[in-house]
């Protein structure tokens, strides 16, 4: 079992899950997990591409059902009526969904007439989410020809036009631009203050970090740990992280560092930075006489915190190099985030 902090008690949980698995033919994707999310919390839902985040989604929101287990969602078991609390819930799936022929007015507008609301209500409602999620000179613009970032700040809006309680998004910010990501991140953060339950499911390290108040870690389908983000941290608060700027790429003295401080790890990072890990202290001046001795400039030292990349590491045991690739990945698929 995965180690859980519940800020909640069972009375307020906004999602309750007991047990929950899906198999897909021979892939166990989701397999018996536990967690409790409480009213009004931002939960993060963090793990690699496949770990089994959309499969839960999926199963939460009433798009798949589970092969085994228990889903409650605001008190609601929503077991064997996947429909049944539909009415509180937001959705915002890893793919942009509205109508293409349809105007971004048109859309929202269309969202609501869906959850029954007034006419005038929705259309007021759609005026000022275009308004909130910056969208207010595109309204009359078909959907069809927005940019990518401006189709998942119009799907965001959609989820949220009936003032759901819950808020599920299923990777909000990949493969779109820096600014758009920016807004999203802005709203989302503005909702969760105003006491809607934000539940997020990413592979961005750091929008976990930025955003969430509590997290769990997937991989394989498998809970490996669920806590708060202090918690978290404070498990790797006691390594020391130093980040060398070099004069040239450092994955070829890789392996001599290596066997000269076994007791550290290495891992490069963006352009020709090096990270230098360790629980111990860290011997910074025989590192930069090893450079030195083999004509590498050190042009600069930093000293970098602990972070959720860390705990992420030392957790899972899922190479930062893998989620690093994926989101390089995302980048070259739709923009920069």
């Amino acid at each position: 079992m995965p180690s859980t902090s519940e800020p909640r008690s069972h009375a307020e949980a906004a999602v309750e899950v007991r047990g929950l698995a899906k198999r897909f033919g021979e892939v166990e994707a989701v397999a018996g997990i536990d967690f409790e999310v409480g009213e009004g919390e931002f939960f993060g839902f963090l793990g690699p591409n496949g770990a089994g985040k959309t499969t839960t989604i999926n199963m939460l929101t009433g798009l798949a059902r589970p092969d085994q287990g228990v889903i409650r969602i605001a008190g609601i078991d929503c077991s064997r009526n996947p429909k049944a609390a539909q009415h509180l819930m937001g959705v915002v799936p890893d793919e942009s969904n509205l109508w293409p022929e349809l105007d971004g007015f048109e859309n929202l507008c269309f969202c609501g007439a869906l959850y029954g609301m007034a006419r005038r209500s929705r259309e007021k409602r759609a005026r000022e989410l275009l308004e909130t999620v910056g969208l207010a000179d595109a309204a009359r613009r078909r959907f069809g020809g927005y940019s990518k970032g401006m189709k998942r700040r119009l799907t965001i809006a959609a989820g949220i036009i009936h003032l759901p309680r819950i808020l599920f998004l299923d990777e909000p910010t990949t493969g779109i631009d820096v600014a758009s990501a920016r807004h999203i991140r802005r709203v989302i953060a503005d909702l969760n203050a105003g006491g809607t339950t934000i539940f997020l499911t990413t592979h961005y390290i750091e929008e976990a970090e930025r955003l969430c108040g509590r997290i769990a870690f997937i991989v394989e389908g498998r809970l490996v740990r669920v806590d708060s983000l202090a918690n978290l941290v404070r498990d790797v608060q006691d390594r020391r992280v130093v980040q060398l700027a070099l004069g040239r790429d450092p994955a070829e003295m890789l392996g001599p560092l290596r066997q000269t401080f076994p007791g550290i790890e290495f891992e490069p990072v963006t352009g020709d930075a090096l990270r230098a890990h360790t629980a111990h202290t860290l011997p910074l001046a025989p590192l930069i006489r090893f450079f030195e001795e083999r004509g590498v400039d050190v042009t600069e030292a930093n000293v970098i915190r602990p972070s959720l990349e860390e705990v992420f590491v030392c957790i899972t045991g899922v190479a930062l190099d893998r989620m690093r690739k994926e989101k390089e990945q995302s980048k070259r698929d739709g923009g920069v985030t």
